[in-house]
């Protein structure tokens, strides 16, 4: 590990010390190789994506996080490929679409930058796999008790005369044993300051959202935890909330609107599938953390 932070130490954007360190192994996964020259380009799309501005300041506060980043999407796409998830294109597209309008013009910065555009594309078509894959291996376990959900929407309806909806968005960041967690939290928080809680969700988000920028859209507050009900109904429009303890994880939530809808008119449909797709997106994320913590437990990860 301290082989691998003294290596790092030495890692900046100059493209003269870019060409004599490219091809350097800094760690193997499995069957899968990390090199300086991918540790670069994280870091630099990374920056670029987040419109950040591309300096040694900016780079070094990468450094800390970029190693468990890089370890997880390998072994993400060692999993991939043993289940023979395929390429969804349009899914790529849809991403590319969401972080930039002009895919050429972001393709020439890579480029400016020496960076290789197809090893981005390959981060993200991995992870678009791994979700898939998820999906494909837990579908089938997630359980939802409908008499459970009528009940609870019943009640909704019984004891409120006003409903609360809550417009939200989240970041979710994976607890680490190779990096200090309270450093992240203040990194993540740091980027939400400078450049906005959408971007910086695009960047940090490990659950389902990050695509959509941690968007969950309009939810109701009886969908919500006792928890994070408490939380979100303090916040005021566009703030942010302190950092939330869960299993494995930490999740901020933004508050991006709040209304209050009177009983008679409620879509009771769409608050019971609001209740549902809640309550199936929380087992996802944690079936989705607890494969890929099982991953590293029996993976062989040698630092070189």
């Amino acid at each position: 590990m301290k082989k691998y932070l003294i290596c790092l130490a030495f890692l900046i954007f100059s493209n003269s010390l870019f060409a004599q360190i490219n091809n350097k192994i800094i760690i193997k996964v499995e069957n899968q190789i990390v090199t300086e020259f991918e540790i670069r380009n994280k870091i630099l799309s990374s920056l670029i994506i987040s419109n950040e501005e591309i300096n040694q300041n900016n780079i070094d506060r990468y450094k800390s996080g970029v190693l468990d980043t890089l370890i997880d999407n390998k072994l993400k796409k060692i999993e991939v490929e043993r289940y023979k998830i395929k390429e969804n294109n349009n899914k790529i597209n849809s991403y590319l679409n969401s972080i930039t309008q002009n895919i050429p013009a972001l393709k020439k910065k890579f480029s400016s930058y020496d960076m290789d555009f197809q090893i981005f594309i390959d981060e993200i078509s991995t992870e678009i796999k791994w979700r898939e894959l998820i999906f494909k291996i837990y579908s089938k376990k997630i359980e939802i008790d409908n008499s459970s959900i009528e009940k609870e929407v019943e009640e909704i309806i019984k004891k409120e005369s006003d409903i609360e909806e809550f417009k939200i968005s989240e970041i979710e960041i994976l607890k680490s044993e190779n990096e200090s967690f309270d450093d992240k939290i203040t990194e993540v928080t740091e980027q939400i300051l400078v450049n906005g809680f959408e971007e910086t969700a695009l960047k940090y988000n490990s659950s389902y959202s990050a695509s959509q920028k941690g968007d969950l859209g309009w939810i109701n507050s009886k969908s919500l935890s006792k928890e994070i009900y408490e939380i979100v109904k303090k916040l005021k429009i566009n703030e942010v909330s302190s950092p939330i303890n869960r299993q494995g994880s930490i999740i901020f939530l933004k508050l991006n609107d709040k209304k209050v809808s009177k009983v008679d008119n409620l879509n009771i449909n769409k608050i019971k599938n609001e209740v549902i797709n809640q309550k199936k997106n929380e087992q996802f994320s944690l079936y989705s953390n607890s494969h890929l913590s099982k991953l590293k437990n029996t993976s062989t990860i040698e630092y070189k």
